[in-house]
């Protein structure tokens, strides 16, 4: 879905973060200053911070750097595009992973990559809902299609965790770890969540959806629907993140790609060792949940499948192939 080109129009407009005046808004769009502030009323429901000031006009919050088509295919190395059939962006969508699921079992399309500026469903795990505040953060979904059967993804998710953190290394971002299965972590803060949705056949060829939410930036009013301990990478880096945004979009798609395509025939052997550099959470005493079990321990790292190795006091291991993980507070 897209919002209006009025809309479209003002947020351009506003979003170097200066001030504008409601006579050069008007002015600019051709329309009424009654107008320009119905279409402010629309950057409010859509949750953008804006402040107006007599004399002055309009501002927001923070600047701007909406998602562009063009922009991220400059960022895109040979190899990525190479892969992908298609890039989308939305301005609002219910969810990243839940449109590419629709697409896969209408079209059978693969290398399809799903970009939106805010979601109104966006998914977690366990049922999760992935707060995703308008023009703030990275909501990407992937396609891509499987011959051999969901089975055969087993630690995919962490192979992609590999891929992300290579590609925040690229772009200037340090100290990242990974939280098994799926997090990717700064400082025991969750910076980035990655959900990947299979269907299909058992041993048949399968569709995997692999979704990634990451944030750049959380407004203040958006954090407030966050339950647990979170960074974005304005915080980490201490400046606004919002002029690399497109880039950062590409840079992302250069190292999953490769990662998502590869996959079925390297399998998690190829990133498993770099995961273990990665691990934020080996050592540590934890609590995993199970739904309706608790267990706890001492994580000890993962298996060669992906599995997470928990040692009890008796100091027996334990594998674990799911799980909600916590650090135990002692």
């Amino acid at each position: 879905m897209a919002i209006s080109s009025k809309l479209k129009s003002v947020l351009n407009l506003l979003a170097d973060g200066g001030f504008h005046s409601g006579t050069e808004l008007s002015e600019s769009l051709g329309v009424s200053r009654s107008a320009i502030c119905k279409q402010l009323q629309g950057l409010a429901e859509l949750g953008i911070e804006f402040t107006a000031v007599s004399g002055k006009g309009y501002k927001l919050h923070r600047p701007l750097q909406l998602l562009s088509m063009k922009e991220i295919e400059h960022y895109l190395s040979k190899q990525a595009d190479g892969l992908l059939e298609g890039i989308e962006i939305h301005d609002l969508i219910a969810s990243t992973n839940t449109h590419l699921l629709q697409q896969a079992h209408a079209s059978g399309m693969q290398g399809i990559a799903c970009f939106a500026e805010f979601q109104s469903a966006g998914k977690g795990r366990r049922g999760r809902n992935w707060v995703s505040p308008f023009g703030c953060n990275i909501y990407l979904s992937l396609l891509w299609r499987y011959q051999n059967g969901p089975a055969s993804l087993a630690g995919l998710s962490l192979a992609v965790g590999v891929a992300v953190v290579r590609a925040l290394n690229e772009m200037g971002i340090e100290g990242v770890g990974l939280k098994w299965p799926n997090d990717i972590y700064w400082r025991q803060k969750k910076l980035a969540g990655i959900l990947i949705e299979v269907s299909g056949e058992a041993g048949g060829p399968c569709d995997a959806v692999i979704g990634l939410g990451l944030n750049c930036y959380i407004p203040r009013e958006a954090a407030a629907n966050i339950d647990q301990a979170w960074i974005d990478l304005d915080s980490i880096l201490g400046r606004p993140t919002h002029s690399i945004r497109n880039q950062l979009a590409a840079v992302l798609l250069n190292h999953i790609l490769p990662v998502v395509a590869e996959f079925e025939r390297q399998g998690l052997s190829d990133y498993l060792n770099e995961w273990r550099r990665y691990d934020c959470m080996q050592g540590n005493a934890v609590n995993i949940n199970l739904g309706q079990q608790y267990y706890q321990g001492v994580v000890e790292g993962v298996d060669e499948q992906g599995m997470l190795l928990v040692k009890d006091e008796k100091q027996r291991v334990k594998t674990f192939a799911s799980g909600e993980i916590s650090i135990r507070k002692l």
